[in-house]
């Protein structure tokens, strides 16, 4: 109301100024004759004018949405001290998440969400799309198995959906939404569930009701990950929001569509599928990780997700494409003894494929009679980021002295062949990029390291691989002297930086002689 008064009261300023009076006022003031009155102009107000400027890089328009309190808070702090003597690692995470930022911004905006949720991804994987835990998480948003298909995304042989980076991030804004709801619609708890289960969180929060006493977050009693999940999350926005004030050097990540999600109708050798687009088979399969093998899975989904740049040429090359030209197919006459399970793995597909391609209803196969077999295009080691070259080559990394090769029998559990061993399940599941409650397949091979060799003094050592979780207070002379090696093994075993700095939570990895390690 104030500037209209202050108009009204300028206008009668104004008319008062232009008054002549003919005659004597009244004595109430009021003029006994008609008072004269100049016309006034009054210019026309200028609206003001409003300089937008355009933002170009998408961490810029993060920063500008961020609306998260951030507590000074112990853990917070050491979190934020973590990143800032850490640069380089912001700086990789940034280049990984160029091809996706954008989607997830997007996503997060249109669903009118906290935009710090698009910092996730890096405290789950770091955005390495093909980051798998210990824990049976995988993925950008590290999704479990159970909650993955709870959110509506697909998993078998030839696809996981918790890689695929624009389905994974559907679900995962699906499932933050669904625990902010759950939660009372608070987003430390829905962030919080998000790691630990929304019933951990519930729980928490009417145990301190119950006790008078604060139901923060910083005030519940939950795990020790959850409890130190949040204040990273919190950490890494404080850091993202003030970048320049903490000397932090983002990657700028173009604030436009880096990505096109193609529908192809149907299934396609990922090379062949990649030649048509003037890429590697590398790099399209670094923008599609949900797929397993060498080729899109037979049922679907029928996606590929490519650079905007070459989006276009490419849909107007696949459509001069035959559907039975987008796969190489083998002519394949049965042989007696054979079944589909035996060919199907001789030829690294699946019996479903195998059916599907074949119009055939049951198990029964007939010897002389031919099958089609869709076979891949290249030698199946050029084909680097699939599930089995990946697998290969974790169980190729150095980890002891020596190395068997086991087959799973009928019967077997990672516990049984770990005390075979006389080794870890830990350790064989990090061994061979699975998780310590992942189910065993008969047939399945392992590979397990051991090292047995004679110190100076005559005694026998004891190789171990051993993850090592750090504790407040440690250090890495102090770790080192724990378990009897020098700090700069611990350097180049985890390829630390020179600062040696390390925080509370974060997994070592060790080479350990075990009968010199302090108790």
């Amino acid at each position: 109301m104030r500037v209209p008064f202050l108009f009204v009261a300028g206008g009668i300023a104004l008319l008062t100024g232009c008054q002549t009076l003919d005659s004597q006022q009244t004595s109430e003031g009021i003029p006994a004759t008609p008072i004269a009155v100049e016309k006034v102009t009054i210019a026309p107000t200028v609206p003001e004018v409003v300089e937008t400027v355009e933002i170009t890089d998408i961490w810029q328009r993060i920063r500008l949405d961020m609306q998260m309190e951030v507590p000074d808070e112990k853990l917070v702090r050491q979190y934020r001290d973590w990143y800032i003597k850490h640069p380089q690692h912001l700086e990789r995470v940034s280049e990984r998440a160029t091809p996706f930022m954008f989607l997830i911004v997007e996503e997060i905006e249109k669903r009118n969400l906290p935009i710090e949720l698009a910092l996730l991804p890096i405290v789950e994987s770091a955005f390495d799309p093909f980051a798998y835990s210990h824990g049976a998480a995988s993925g950008l948003w590290q999704f479990t198995s159970p909650m993955a298909r709870h959110f509506g995304l697909q998993m078998n042989w030839w696809y996981d959906g918790r890689r695929d980076v624009p389905a994974a991030t559907t679900a995962a804004l699906d499932m933050l939404e669904y625990l902010h709801g759950k939660t009372g619609q608070n987003w430390l708890y829905a962030i919080a569930a998000y790691n630990t289960g929304e019933g951990r969180v519930i729980n928490a929060a009417k145990r301190n009701k119950k006790k008078g006493i604060s139901t923060d977050f910083f005030s519940l009693n939950l795990p020790r990950e959850t409890e130190r999940y949040v204040p990273q999350l919190l950490a890494l926005a404080d850091v993202i929001k003030n970048a320049d004030k903490y000397g932090i050097k983002l990657t700028p990540i173009s604030n436009k569509p880096q990505i096109e999600v193609i529908n192809i109708g149907s299934q396609i050798d990922l090379a062949l599928a990649a030649d048509i687009a003037n890429m590697t088979t590398s790099e399209l399969h670094k923008l599609n990780p949900g797929y397993n093998r060498w080729a899109t899975a037979p049922d679907g989904p029928h996606k590929l997700v490519l650079p905007v740049n070459k989006a276009e040429a490419f849909k107007v090359a696949l459509n001069k494409t035959n559907t039975t030209e987008r796969l190489n197919w083998e002519r394949y006459q049965i042989k007696s003894g054979d079944n589909l399970g035996a060919i199907a793995k001789r030829y690294n597909t699946t019996i479903s494929a195998l059916k599907s391609v074949n119009d055939i209803k049951g198990n029964t196969i007939v010897a002389g009679k031919f099958l089609l077999i869709p076979v891949s295009a290249k030698n199946l080691d050029e084909y680097l980021l699939s599930a089995d070259q990946r697998l290969s080559r974790q169980q190729s990394k150095a980890r002891g002295s020596s190395k068997i090769t086991y087959k799973v029998k009928s019967g077997d559990s990672l516990w049984k062949i770990a005390r075979q061993h006389k080794v870890k399940t830990a350790q064989i599941a990090s061994w061979n990029s699975m998780a310590p409650k992942d189910p065993l397949q008969i047939g399945q091979k392992l590979v397990i390291w051991s090292g047995t060799k004679t110190n100076q003094k005559g005694l026998t050592e004891v190789m171990r691989t051993v993850s090592y979780k750090v504790r407040n207070g440690d250090s890495l002379a102090r770790i080192a002297g724990k378990f009897n090696v020098s700090v700069n093994d611990l350097v180049r075993w985890n390829s630390l930086e020179k600062s040696k700095y390390i925080q509370p939570g974060q997994m070592l990895k060790l080479y350990v002689d075990m009968t010199k390690v302090r108790a």
